[in-house]
């Protein structure tokens, strides 16, 4: 699977109610807005980029990618950002990974795409952990841009989980040994840590 063939969507379209409804993405992290961390590892992985967000478009739009909101109203959540992001993708996958994830794997898109090649699958998603620790990463997950209709058609009869929805089609788990790179920064006082 060649660069071009991918396009990346960083999912920013959350209330960021565990944070006290800000706006996850923006807030700053190692001296930079959070998404921009998620950008910087996600941009060489991919040939396009871009974002889904509900509010601060300006300031995503400041990244200089594409920003999308919800199609959907009502802050339906990450699968309604995938939808976003498979209404306005141009190339054959769309891989995503959200915007309060920056450390995520600098290998993530080739690993998912030889999977999903390999095992000629809908959906590669990431997994970490075994056993009792294994923990599914839906929305760190590479789809083929075919599948809009799917999902939309998922949608209409009124699904909302991402995890649902990839449950319903043929997807490949692809572990990864680190677990500390899927790690998400849901709090002030996590954010607070690192600085």
């Amino acid at each position: 699977m060649e660069l071009h063939q991918i396009t990346g969507l960083i999912l920013a379209g959350g209330r960021g109610t565990r944070m006290g409804t800000v706006d996850k993405g923006l807030q700053q992290f190692r001296g930079a807005p959070m998404a921009l961390h998620v950008m910087m590892r996600l941009q060489p992985q991919v040939g396009n980029l871009m974002i889904n967000a509900n509010q601060n478009l300006g300031p995503y739009e400041g990244f200089g990618v594409a920003v999308w909101p919800d199609q959907i109203g009502g802050f339906a959540g990450p699968l309604a950002g995938l939808h976003t992001g498979l209404s306005h993708c141009e190339s054959e996958y769309l891989v995503t990974a959200p915007c309060d994830s920056p450390f995520l794997p600098l290998d993530l898109v080739e690993r998912l795409a030889d999977a999903l090649e390999e095992k000629q699958a809908d959906v590669a998603m990431a997994v970490t952990g075994s056993g009792a620790q294994r923990q599914p990463h839906p929305v760190f997950c590479l789809v083929p841009s075919r599948l809009l209709t799917h999902l939309e058609e998922f949608l209409h009869k009124g699904g909302r989980k991402i995890d649902a929805w990839t449950g319903s089609l043929n997807t490949v788990e692809v572990s990864f040994p680190d677990e500390a790179a899927f790690r998400n920064i849901n709090s002030m006082e996590e954010l607070k840590r690192y600085e």
